[in-house]
């Protein structure tokens, strides 16, 4: 199956499309000969982190870079950097819903003027566990909303809508195969997915709060309850964006902090940078199994 779009016949009548926030236009750049054999879509909030991300990549796939080669952004704009590893593309989507949306709209786009077929999408993340132990990864099996409900809600022409935030059974199965053959610290759950980092994920530590220590419990255990095992700000748009569009996709997203136990992140900053790149490992050794690479 081809990488599709709702708008896909609006698309083809624009006589060049131009991806604004990446700088990148049909009228002047050749997608298919830059894009064309992408596999792979790796995405993350941190531009430094996709860099680090991008330079595993080339590591592990064991691509022939001649020695000093220094990974070029390919973005033409200071929004989003954009680096190519063989058949990954590794692209940050910056913090929260709107800025992930942005980046899916035009990465979507830009791989279906590339011809590219059937890429698999994965968001490489941090988040706050929700009853797991910090440095836990959590295989998100669904996104849940701050209402506790399954789906992506937003508005469209003045009214609201909602979307299924479910992610790929199979892709999920897959990185658990994984995590347990690398012997790393994970669960599965379901990943809460919210538009802001304080209140909305029940924090009591921002400039302001309106609901009590006490309503604070009574919400983080309610999201347990369900089988919810993180928070982050993206989960819900990125599965509902990427179900509608017809493109597997997976979140893997380790835990910094129980939330039970607090809400400030206060391990030294090396323990974090670890942490951070345990994601990275499972997803680029699920990528070197399906690429058969030793």
């Amino acid at each position: 199956m081809s990488t599709t779009t709702e708008n896909a016949e609006l698309l083809e009548n624009i006589k060049a499309d131009v991806l604004y926030h990446f700088g990148l236009s049909t009228a002047d750049f050749d997608f298919k000969r830059a894009f064309g054999d992408v596999k792979f879509v790796l995405c993350g909030g941190s531009a430094g982190r996709m860099l680090k991300v991008a330079e595993q990549v080339a590591k592990e796939l064991k691509l022939n870079l001649p020695f000093g080669t220094q990974f070029k952004n390919l973005s033409k704009s200071d929004r989003y950097v954009l680096y190519k590893t063989g058949p990954v593309l590794c692209v940050n989507h910056g913090i929260g819903e709107g800025s992930c949306l942005i980046m899916l709209h035009e990465i979507t786009k830009l791989l279906k003027h590339a011809q590219v077929e059937s890429p698999l999408f994965f968001r490489l993340g941090t988040s706050g566990g929700i009853g797991v132990e910090p440095g836990t990864v959590v295989i998100s099996t669904g996104g849940v909303n701050g209402l506790l409900s399954p789906y992506f809600e937003t508005r469209r022409l003045g009214k609201s809508v909602r979307y299924d935030a479910s992610l790929d059974e199979q892709l999920a199965e897959d990185l658990l195969a994984v995590c347990r053959q690398l012997k790393i610290k994970h669960t599965a759950g379901l990943t809460m997915g919210n538009n802001d980092f304080y209140e909305e994920q029940g924090r009591c530590d921002g400039a302001l709060c309106s609901f009590t220590e006490a309503e604070r419990e009574e919400f983080l255990h309610a999201a347990h309850k369900i089988g919810v095992r993180n928070f982050e700000m993206e989960c819900c748009c990125f599965a509902s964006f990427c179900k509608r569009a017809g493109i597997r996709a997976a979140v893997v997203c380790v835990t910094l902090l129980n939330r039970f136990e607090g809400d400030q992140l206060n391990q030294p900053k090396s323990v974090y940078q670890e942490y951070e790149m345990h994601p990275c490992q499972i997803v680029i050794t699920l990528i070197k199994q399906i690429l058969q690479v030793s």
